[in-house]
């Protein structure tokens, strides 16, 4: 690989007579590979015809451009991200599916079975249903559960599951499958089989156990009340019938894939065996997007593009279409996606045929004047798996897109950039000669013991994309230090997983003689000692487990433990260190009086506990269910001797957050503390807790994460991580006080920036920087994928500016990248290093001195840019209505005028720069109600003032 990118070749052949390996080595994406074994081409002739097929001489030469090799491996690369998205869009409306099958089966019950259950729960439970069968037709295919076994296959497999219900269907049609229940009770079986185990004499099971599949997370599925034990309470499984289990199985087993050429999809059946991780996380991410919700008046879901198929009330479209034709078109073409007015206009004036019409009329429930509502717009309506049109009445729950992950600028994160960032941020940490400035032939890989101590986070990890690339690639450099540690043993004994020789102690762990065993010894060790991750979505650090489950997955041994390093909070929001802690301020200069001896000291043995324990936690194997139950015991020891920490964190935190002032903050600092120091001791730790988190939600924090109090020993022993690998969310500065609030900003400034000053317009991936540098140790690195701004202006200056006044070096950077699928976006993948770097420095692929803060060859331009005084006042970015409730059209407000021609004073054209760019005069498309700096009404005006008010109009 190392080869094709120094000479610049995409495609290499390498061969040792019999064995022969393709490799597709793209620079700045993902390297490929494929095999051919030529004792078997005797055996097997289509494998010969296709290896010359490929890869003759006609094929270089002979055929059009797009059949060349590099062209067929581009598009199918685009060809696999179509398949994700496609399977993405597939499971979401499996999980649509699910949550109104559940709600309907409440509603038939009066609301008894759903009673006291959350929209929101009821999502993450069907959410995690999805997950589960993820999980289990991964593992089925990969042979590591029972699928072949007949018992198993006809009363436990999924993936015999949904051949028996197609077969049912296809026998007696769909329709029958509607009265029974005993696929979902199946599903339930199964989920309790491979939670706990199972021990007969005909079927034999370890049990995975897992948070996953926790019966007693959501014991509501099970019919059963909240707080119950499934070891002791009977279930009534909620009556989901087989039709709704079997469009839950094909959304994740039959693809619909569009050929070449148009016309319907055409079903495949997708193989998880080859689907990638990452793959499978991506599909699951983009469920992030969306929440259930309860409807408070008639909603009509209507179809549109894949990323566009939104829910929207009746009354909001009657509202639309009494504005006139054109308002609805341009309405329903922009919630839509749809390419143009016309193809709306189109579905519009379409019939429903007869059947359609008597589904139209079973989803409004007879109700003919709700018919009468629907009917103007039910060319619009989309229809469900059942191929019922989605209308939502009153009451009903259904899904629709809640805080869009990409409108808190999070995208998903392809192979493609993953690896690239993980290789280059982990080469100075797993060979000693990078940083040193060694040429690539006299670097040293590490010893197994150094490679394990290794602490790496992603402290926006999603669905764990980075998580899994550092898996992959530090699970390889271990089983080479195993190799080198052998060889120096001179390969009699064996060694331990630290590259010790073994002494043959009973309780001894040594590493298997087994290739693919070791592979996956190494994987878990890696997976539990040195991986950490932090997202504020709590679904999302579900998923981040999933993703590291599949690929640490071992036969007959437990999940990963994984609780303890992978974790729900706001990775900005928080305590950065322990001395914050013990000072009882965020920042050096507060004055606010010491920490009581007695209370200090108590903090000291308390962390000094906890971090014991997240020690022992960490070193313990995971081989069998009892270790894992030993592991799970010690983590809730650990979280309830960390609460009466957490809650001095919290009130500090809230004090922080809500003073205005120096003084109001020194004032605040010192009241909470004295009440820490008053009931930290003798208050039970529950009644701490709740006391903090009513604080926190007085001051309005939402989210907050105390690094130091998560994860004391990476900071109590060795001073903060190692490394961080790290997408960050995108966000303009001008949008995070509007998203996120003006108090959340306003922190970022003060205690993340340490400048209360710093730029408003900073990007939000600025303040991940520097977060990140504040927690990594004297010799760690970050690598991040990073908005294309990240060198300019405030962004800059909030960022890059400060990290590099800090001592650190930028030593690679890529600019001006594409990001690879649908994404409209370009980005700069940063490599930074904490300390000395006597290294190379990269820029763009080329070897230079030093790299700027304004991502140029250091010397060449590294002043600041300075404005120019003479242009001050020639063009200014124009007004931000922070919403769309002043904007009218020009009807309205020509309406507007007609009633009263006073109104004409502030009613005013706006001009934005879609307007700009697509008329030739200029002409603004919409006008805005604008009351300048006006008094709201003549009460709240100043006594001098005489002018207008809004409330005149």
């Amino acid at each position: 690989m190392q080869l094709l990118h120094d000479t610049g070749v995409r495609l290499g052949l390498v061969t040792n007579g019999d064995q022969w390996m393709l490799v597709d080595a793209p620079r700045g994406e993902t390297t490929g590979y494929a095999s051919w074994y030529a004792p078997l081409w005797l055996e097997e002739p289509k494998t010969l015809q296709a290896f010359r097929t490929l890869l003759g001489v006609h094929r270089f030469f002979g055929v059009p451009e797009e059949e060349t090799l590099e062209r067929l491996l581009a598009q199918s690369a685009e060809d696999q991200q179509e398949v994700t998205d496609q399977l993405g869009y597939q499971v979401r409306r499996a999980v649509e599916v699910l949550v109104s099958s559940l709600d309907k089966a409440n509603r038939d019950h009066g609301g008894a079975l759903l009673k006291g259950v959350p929209e929101a729960v009821l999502y993450e439970a069907a959410l995690t249903v999805m997950m589960r069968l993820v999980f289990l037709f991964c593992a089925e295919e990969r042979e590591l559960l029972l699928l072949g076994d007949d018992l198993y296959d006809k009363n436990y497999a999924v993936s015999t599951l949904r051949e028996q219900l197609r077969a049912a269907a296809n026998d007696f049609g769909e329709d029958v499958l509607q009265r029974r229940n005993d696929a979902w009770c199946r599903l339930l079986t199964t989920t309790r089989a491979v939670y706990a185990g199972v021990r007969h004499e005909r079927i034999k099971l370890p049990a995975y156990k897992g948070k996953l599949f926790d019966p007693d997370r959501f014991p509501f599925l099970e019919g059963r009340p909240p707080g119950t034990s499934w070891t002791g309470t009977p279930g009534h499984p909620l009556p989901v019938d087989n039709r709704t289990v079997l469009h839950l199985l094909e959304a994740l087993q039959v693809l619909q894939v569009k050929l070449p050429g148009g016309g319907p999809a055409t079903p495949r059946k997708l193989s998880f065996r080859a689907l990638q991780i990452t793959q499978i996380g991506h599909v699951y991410e983009g469920l992030l997007d969306h929440t259930a919700v309860r409807a408070d008046e008639p909603v009509l879901g209507l179809s549109g593009s894949r990323n566009a198929e939104p829910e929207v009330p009746l009354a909001e479209l009657e509202s639309r279409a009494a504005k006139g034709e054109d308002e609805l078109l341009k309405f329903a073409k922009d919630e839509t996606g749809r390419s143009s007015v016309a193809t709306v206009k189109r579905l519009l004036a379409s019939e429903p045929d007869d059947q359609v019409l008597g589904r139209f009329r079973t989803a409004c429930q007879g109700d003919e004047a709700l018919w009468g509502r629907v009917r103007p717009f039910a060319g619009l309506v989309r229809l469900d798996t059942f191929d019922y049109p989605l209308v939502l009445l009153p009451g009903s729950v259904y899904v629709t897109a809640g805080t869009d992950r990409r409108s808190s600028g999070t995208h998903y994160r392809p192979e493609s950039l993953t690896e690239p960032i993980v290789r280059y941020t982990l080469e100075p940490l797993v060979y000693d000669g990078p940083a040193e400035g060694k040429p690539q032939e006299e670097w040293r890989l590490r010893s197994a013991a150094q490679l394990l101590d290794l602490k790496i986070c992603d402290m926006a990890c999603g669905s764990g994309a980075f998580l899994v690339q550092v898996c992959i690639d530090l699970s390889l450099r271990l089983l080479e230090a195993w190799e080198e540690a052998e060889r120096r043993a001179g390969g009699t004994p064996r060694i331990t997983p630290f590259g010790e020789v073994s002494e043959g102690q009973p309780d001894e762990q040594l590493i298997p003689l087994d290739r693919q065993e070791r592979l996956l010894y190494a994987r878990r060790l890696v997976a539990e000692r040195c991986l950490y991750g932090v997202d504020r979505n709590p679904l999302a650090v579900e998923m981040a487990k999933l993703s590291l489950w599949l690929l640490t997955l071992a036969k007959d041994k437990p999940f990963t433990f994984l609780d303890h390093a992978i974790r729900c909070g706001d990775s900005l929001v928080g305590l950065s260190s322990i001395d914050q802690l013990l000072r009882f301020s965020m920042t050096e200069g507060a004055k606010v009086r010491p920490l009581m001896e007695q209370q200090r000291q108590q903090i000291e043995r308390r962390l000094d506990a906890v971090r014991l324990l997240r020690k022992q936690i960490e070193t313990l194997p995971s081989n069998t269910p009892q270790e894992i139950e030993r592991k799970a015991a010690m983590l809730a020891n650990v979280e309830d001797q960390t609460k009466r920490l957490t809650y001095a964190a919290d009130l500090l935190l809230a004090a922080t957050w809500e003073a205005r002032n120096a003084g109001e903050l020194e004032s605040a600092l010192n009241g909470m503390l004295a009440e820490v120091e008053y009931k930290f001791k003798d208050l039970p730790a529950e009644q701490l807790e709740a006391e903090a988190k009513k604080r926190l939600r007085k001051a309005g924090i939402e989210g907050r994460f105390h690094w130091a109090l998560e994860f004391p020993e990476v900071f109590m022993d060795r001073a903060g991580f190692d490394a961080f690998v790290c997408n960050p969310p995108f966000m303009g500065g001008t949008l995070i006080s509007g998203r996120l609030g003006k108090s959340y900003l306003g922190y970022l400034s003060s205690y993340v920036s340490g400048d209360s000053k710093a730029g408003g317009r900073a990007d939000l991936c600025s303040y991940f920087f520097l977060r990140a540098r504040d927690i990594l140790n004297e010799s760690g690195g970050l690598g991040f994928i990073a908005t294309n701004t990240v060198s300019e202006g405030d962004t800059r200056e909030v960022g890059l500016d400060k990290i590099l006044e800090s001592g650190c070096s930028i030593i690679r950077a890529n600019t001006g990248c594409k990001w690879p699928g649908t994404a409209s976006l370009e980005v700069t993948l940063l490599w930074i290093r904490n300390g000395q770097w006597i290294g190379q420095r990269i820029l763009d692929g080329h070897t230079v001195g030093s790299i700027s803060s304004l991502l140029s060859e250091g010397g060449q331009l590294d002043a600041p840019p300075r404005k120019l005084s003479e242009h001050k006042g020639t063009a200014c970015e124009g007004s931000k209505p922070l919403g769309m409730g002043f904007i009218i059209s020009p009807e309205d407000a020509e309406m507007l005028i007609g009633i009263n021609a006073k109104n004409a004073d502030v009613l005013r054209p706006y001009l934005n720069g879609q307007d700009l760019n697509s008329h030739p005069n200029h002409e603004a498309s919409r006008c805005i109600i604008s009351f300048f700096d006006w008094p709201l009404d003549r009460q709240g005006a100043s006594g001098s003032y005489n002018g207008p008010v809004a409330s005149d109009y």
